[in-house]
């Protein structure tokens, strides 16, 4: 399977940089590589500001419980439409082990949701950017220094354009189609066609990372096996802004910080040799859960 999963890395790269018919003048950052996020849910709160919801239900060392879902309803960015679907899904979850939503029912995550992956990586191209998610092996693709499509029909990952602004990858993101389950975190929060999303990407060093490390580290569970981030380690950290004027009263922030694939052999397998989840072929859920209705094409796309 990781020999599978190099050729499709390697015939993306192929791919891109044969149809590349422009040059990069300017430096850009070098950003490519594989990262990991320790903390689950994943989104990383602002000490202050418009920013994510929190999980109201708190488990040992007063971190949000990954195991009951009950976002903060209260939040002053949400509607009230918006607050009354995520009070409605807290209440599930404390009934039940989890309600519905992208990773527990086999579909597209989309942005922002599937920022909270634990594991991703970046891979640059001349005219485009290449991001895999480790959950579900999803794939984003975003095309650099162009404009949005003048015609654009809505996709699971929305249409995203990119540019470097120093040492700063910037992703614009619109698009993002509305499907069963279109939630932009875990909690629930709805989102509608009007969604847009801002990332920001820059290599940062453990001095300048500590602080979305620690506030990381406040809000979400981190496994006993993820270990603790290295000193001597280098970071991607995602800045994110999301606008939604039918959900949102105002755009709002927060931040993603992942460790880069590091000098720990144990580690650097695990991160580089990504076990294989395709969540298709692992259907049933143990009682803790319903089965999720898998999406299914009505004809073939070739």
């Amino acid at each position: 399977m990781e020999a599978q999963y190099r050729n499709v890395v390697i015939a993306i790269l192929a791919t891109t940089s044969a149809t590349s018919s422009v040059a990069q003048t300017a430096p850009v950052p070098a950003l490519s590589g594989v990262y990991i996020h320790r903390g689950i849910p994943g989104f990383e709160p602002l000490a202050s500001g418009p920013t994510s919801l929190v999980n109201l239900k708190r488990r040992e060392g007063n971190v949000g419980n990954n195991r009951q879902l009950v976002g903060d309803y209260h939040n002053p960015i949400l509607k009230p439409e918006a607050a009354e679907i995520v009070k409605k899904f807290g209440e599930m979850s404390l009934n039940h082990l989890t309600f519905d939503q992208p990773r527990n029912q086999c579909w597209p995550g989309g942005v922002p949701f599937e920022l909270g992956n634990t594991g991703m990586q970046l891979l640059q191209t001349l005219n485009e950017i290449v991001i895999l998610y480790s959950q579900d092996h999803q794939v984003r693709h975003i095309r650099l220094n162009q404009a949005h499509s003048a015609r654009l029909p809505p996709s699971w990952y929305g249409d995203s354009v990119g540019h470097y602004e120093g040492d700063t990858l910037v992703i614009d993101t619109v698009g993002v189609k509305i499907g069963p389950y279109a939630m932009v975190d875990w909690y629930g929060t709805p989102h509608s066609p009007a969604l847009h999303v801002v990332e920001r990407y820059r290599v940062l060093d453990y001095a300048a990372a500590k602080d979305g490390l620690e506030r990381s580290a406040t809000e979400n569970f981190i496994p006993d096996f993820n270990g603790k981030p290295r000193e001597t380690s280098k970071f991607l950290q995602l800045i994110f802004t999301v606008e939604d004027s039918a959900v949102f009263t105002t755009p709002w922030s927060a931040t993603m910080t992942y460790e880069r694939e590091n000098s720990s052999p144990e580690e650097n397998r695990r991160m580089s040799g990504w076990e294989e989840e395709v969540c298709a072929e692992n259907l049933h859920k143990y009682g803790t859960e319903k089965d999720p209705i898998v999406p299914t094409a009505d004809k073939p796309d070739f």
